[in-house]
């Protein structure tokens, strides 16, 4: 989807107002576009809705930028407004709440089988090029969580089961370092509902809240563990790919609801599988601030290779941890938000 700027005609109201109005508009609130986008993916865990929501959040913006008065700062106001848009969107839509196959059901050790669940039931993976240019993208010493952590598939899931309210304050709070009054304000509340709201936000948490990235292992390290992940595929290596995991790691496969546990059991998985794919190529890319790869198989024709998987990895100092991948028709779908070519020479 395009973005739409004020000066492009797209606007409803008078474009009269002038090109003074429009550029103090682009000056003052366009450097939170990205962080904006952001948080409205936190919110919904989509791609498309984070998109679709930035873009009513600088619409309605836009139009409201006369009565703006400058007693809060743009990235304050642009918050306000954001959250009542992502909050009035939750509302309206009654959207089921979006997740991760391991936090759907038990795991299982069957080959999918029927049809795969829809695109809206599922996190996104989110682009790590989303994430430059990001401003005041330093949370601050009241945050409990660190940048990196804010935006890992396992966190986005886990605030996904909060309540639309609850999971504003949450971010706005422990993610942004926003104190308890600047958040009652924001949600025209009272600095004793924030807390209420904070303290249920955060118990939930604690019984929800998954795997996260371990920031111990070294450069070095992850770089070799990562090395030995893509060649054990490339080279259809199912006793080198099962070296790379925790015994109790995961395999799960958006838009499939099935996922696995347990080395052995992904081990066994792929030994069918690999055969099945004919070869697969691995291009590594950023997502979630997590190690990941774009998987591109080979077309029937076998003169190319085309998308297959965004792989997702939360890796530990023993091993991965867990391995999400989306896979078709989903993983092809998500290809051209990160920038991938649509196809590899064979």
């Amino acid at each position: 989807m395009s973005t739409l700027m004020p000066n492009q005609g797209a606007w409803d109201g008078s474009v009269a107002a002038g090109h003074e109005r429009d550029g103090d508009f682009q000056r003052l609130v366009e450097p939170y576009r990205t962080e904006i986008r952001l948080y409205c993916y936190r919110m919904t865990g989509s791609l498309p809705d984070a998109e679709d929501l930035v873009q009513e959040t600088f619409l309605r913006a836009w139009r409201a930028w006369g009565a703006f008065e400058g007693r809060s700062s743009p990235r304050t106001w642009l918050y306000r407004v954001a959250t009542n848009v992502v909050l009035n969107f939750l509302a309206s839509r009654g959207r089921k709440v979006r997740t991760l196959p391991d936090l759907l059901g038990p795991a299982t050790n069957m080959v999918p089988e029927g049809e795969p669940m829809p695109r809206r039931a599922w996190i996104d993976p989110y682009p790590d090029s989303w994430l430059n240019g990001i401003a005041d993208a330093g949370p601050g010493p009241e945050a409990r969580y660190e940048t990196h952590e804010a935006v890992q598939l396992a966190f986005v899931a886990a605030i996904q089961r909060l309540p639309p309210r609850q999971r504003a304050v949450l971010i706005l709070r422990d993610v942004l370092a926003w104190s308890a009054p600047e958040v009652a304000v924001l949600l025209d509340g009272t600095v004793a509902g924030v807390n209420s709201a904070l303290q249920r936000a955060r118990e939930t948490m604690e019984k929800s809240r998954g795997r996260s990235v371990s920031r111990t292992l070294s450069s070095d390290d992850l770089s070799a563990l990562l090395d030995r992940y893509v060649r054990a595929f490339e080279d259809a290596d199912v006793e080198a790919l099962v070296a790379t995991l925790r015994e109790d790691a995961t395999y799960s496969m958006p838009p499939w609801a099935q996922w696995f546990v347990g080395a052995r059991a992904i081990g066994g998985f792929f030994r069918q599988k690999l055969a099945e794919y004919g070869g697969i190529r691995l291009v590594a890319i950023g997502a979630n601030q997590q190690p990941a790869f774009a998987g591109y198989t080979p077309a029937p024709s076998g003169s190319l290779y085309v998308p297959h998987s965004l792989q997702v990895l939360t890796v530990g100092t023993d091993g991965i941890e867990a391995m999400t991948w989306f896979v078709p028709p989903l993983g092809p779908e998500l290809f051209g938000a990160f920038g991938l070519p649509p196809q590899l020479s064979a």
